[in-house]
């Protein structure tokens, strides 16, 4: 029988996760409303609500999958659409690129922030240092994650925003499951070898 515990295991992450990567992409958004572009608000993704942005199979089945055997959660929401020839402001496009992995270091920041300060307040968090641990963790993996410069990750989009001939490189390409799995396992293999050092960050942040 499952226990209470296992359920944790596998769907804290799965919340944590889908909570992180819809924020990442509402940050997007949100930038480029700031800098012109309705595009976003206009087709009701400015909304922490997850609905409009789950991706059934990127958001759901490829994180529960990596959860239960890999121990690792990952995964993606529907990219928020934007119209960069609206956008406004030399770097425009950049703060768009980059505000999604921003927001997730932000996240990452206010959940260390709090664990830190709360016994300051008289309060004692730490019967909750795992799921803490588990935001930051998840938040930062997802802003180093992104920072990686191929194609579909925000690393590219920043890149293309400083070098728009870049744009032609990956213009028309076609984002399938096949390449978007292919492009993930990739990145993930490269990614697990800096994970201990990472995770050790991460813990060494809530001590």
């Amino acid at each position: 029988m499952t226990t209470f515990i296992d359920m944790f295991g596998i769907v804290a992450p799965l919340l944590v996760l889908i909570l992180s990567i819809v924020a990442h992409e509402v940050a997007h958004g949100f930038a480029a409303y700031l800098h012109g572009d309705n595009t976003a608000y206009n087709e009701g993704r400015l909304t922490l609500n997850p609905i409009p942005h789950i991706d059934i199979f990127g958001s759901i089945l490829v994180p529960l999958f990596a959860v239960m055997f890999t121990n690792y959660s990952f995964g993606w929401a529907k990219p928020v659409p934007y119209n960069p020839r609206n956008l406004k402001g030399k770097f425009a496009e950049s703060w768009v690129a980059s505000a999604g992995i921003l927001m997730n270091f932000l996240i990452a920041g206010i959940a260390v922030l709090i664990f830190k300060v709360a016994p300051l307040l008289g309060m004692d968090l730490s019967a909750l240092k795992d799921l803490f641990l588990l935001i930051v963790w998840i938040n930062v993996s997802l802003g180093i994650f992104n920072l990686i410069p191929v194609p579909p990750f925000d690393g590219m989009s920043i890149l293309q925003s400083f070098f728009p001939r870049l744009q032609l490189a990956t213009r028309g390409f076609m984002y399938s499951p096949v390449y978007m799995i292919g492009v993930i396992i990739v990145a993930a293999t490269v990614f697990s070898i800096f994970v201990p050092t990472i995770f050790s960050f991460v813990r060494s942040l809530l001590l």
